[in-house]
């Protein structure tokens, strides 16, 4: 832990997160497999946002579906990824290790529906402005906030850079 830079109080952060998104995940998906029927939609607000039951056999948007085997190992390589940069990341980085920590969770969420079930089970539904995003769930949120963060982090560190730069010229 004193090589990585990790207090206990951002070591204990890291893994409620993914005890939080992994279980909140499963519990909001085994929910949704027990209150509506495959294809089921219920209104929350009308025109704008629905839980919508879908098995997504694929990945995002549905594509390569068919291919699970493709997805254990690029779930396998992701993760090793994932925890390769958080070992090498700094320890002033915390939205990019916390990016990570959310990535990792989500990606472990959908591991486990694919692994259990053959398929990543989806219920979150908006229509914004006509167009029908496609369907997605907790963990699908995590990651995507998860990147978002890394994305915020790195351009975080460029802009300092380059400030830095600048004042050097």
């Amino acid at each position: 832990m004193k090589k990585l830079g990790l207090t206990h109080k951002h070591l204990l952060l890291y893994i409620i997160t993914l005890l939080v998104v992994v279980i909140g995940d499963q519990i909001t998906k085994m929910i949704v497999d027990h209150t509506l029927q495959l294809n089921g939609s219920y209104t929350i607000i009308d025109n704008f946002f629905y839980f919508t039951y879908s098995h997504n056999k694929g990945a995002a948007w549905g594509m390569l579906q068919g291919h699970m085997y493709l997805f254990y190992v690029i779930s396998f390589i992701a993760a090793a990824g994932m925890v390769y940069y958080f070992m090498e990341s700094k320890e002033y980085q915390k939205l990019y290790r916390f990016g990570l920590v959310l990535v990792f969770s989500g990606m472990l969420g959908n591991l486990i529906d694919r692994v259990f079930y053959g398929y990543v089970r989806d219920f979150i539904d908006f229509i914004i402005l006509g167009y029908d995003f496609p369907i997605f769930n907790v963990a699908d949120m995590a990651i995507c906030l998860g990147v978002g963060l890394i994305l915020l982090e790195v351009g975080i560190e460029e802009y300092k850079i380059w400030k830095q730069s600048k004042l050097n010229a």
